[in-house]
């Protein structure tokens, strides 16, 4: 695992978006995988600014939500296929045909179980996912994958965590309508991706971050998984850095591979 500690939410979008380039492979469209959230902002508007420069194309790119809400109509504009059209599609010009995210829609227990098997079929069919960008939350959770969640577990139907929901409260006009269930990939259905990338900043994360880099392989921390993967970037911002203890060496291992002291 790879940890980069920026001094700011800026300065961590630009590296955690410079990891996210150098994993795309060369010479085919590549396949993204998508987190929503304040976090990412950042990353997508610095992809953005490096299609701009003809640094990247994704006009024929591939993405695939982490995730998406039970039970909100189509079009609803919390559904996380509504968000990721404005915050992604329409910032670093991947076509809405390219758009891949879990159906919520499904009316019966059996439909919705279909939809998120299928849904890791399509990720399959697509040839996998080059990066995965990735988000953390207070407790841990990766898309929502909350604490308890099997670290071999593929895309399926869950529960949400009460601080989920009161977390993603704000973006609803009333509590009530926040929705108690989503449909994500799975923890193995995100190992599966060739890197994953996760950018995390201010100190509402610091504790989450220390046990995801830090602590033990855990589903009481979902994130640790990143400790799992060949090919893992954390980009962190100081407030966000606050609780890790190896800081010291993460600073030295940024410097690369020179041999000097």
């Amino acid at each position: 695992m790879e940890v980069i500690v920026t001094p700011t939410p800026e300065t961590a979008a630009s590296a955690a978006a410079q990891a996210v380039l150098a994993g795309l492979p060369a010479g085919k469209p590549p396949v993204l995988g998508l987190a929503t959230g304040s976090s990412p902002l950042g990353l997508y508007a610095e992809l953005a600014a490096a299609a701009a420069a003809g640094r990247v194309d994704f006009s024929a790119a591939k993405g695939f939500a982490l995730d998406e809400y039970v039970g909100l109509p189509a079009g609803h504009p919390q559904s996380y296929r509504q968000v990721l059209i404005h915050e992604v599609c329409d910032v670093i010009g991947l076509p809405l045909t390219g758009l891949n995210v879990p159906d919520g829609t499904g009316a019966t227990d059996a439909a919705l179980e279909a939809g998120a098997a299928a849904y890791d079929a399509a990720i399959r069919e697509a040839g996998g996912v080059d990066v995965q960008i990735l988000g953390i939350g207070a407790n841990g959770h990766v898309g929502f994958n909350e604490p308890g969640s099997s670290l071999s577990s593929r895309t399926r139907v869950k529960r949400l965590a009460a601080g989920t929901r009161r977390d993603n409260a704000r973006f609803f006009a009333d509590d009530a309508d926040v929705p108690t269930h989503c449909i994500t990939q799975g923890l193995g259905t995100v190992l599966d991706a060739r890197r994953l990338v996760l950018i995390a900043t201010g100190s509402a994360k610091a504790a989450a971050i220390a046990a995801a880099v830090e602590g033990p392989l855990s589903a009481s921390c979902p994130g640790s998984i990143l400790q799992w993967h060949s090919d893992a970037v954390v980009v962190v911002d100081e407030t966000a850095a606050a609780r890790l203890s190896n800081r010291e060496y993460y600073d030295d291992a940024a410097r690369g591979l020179a041999l000097t002291p």
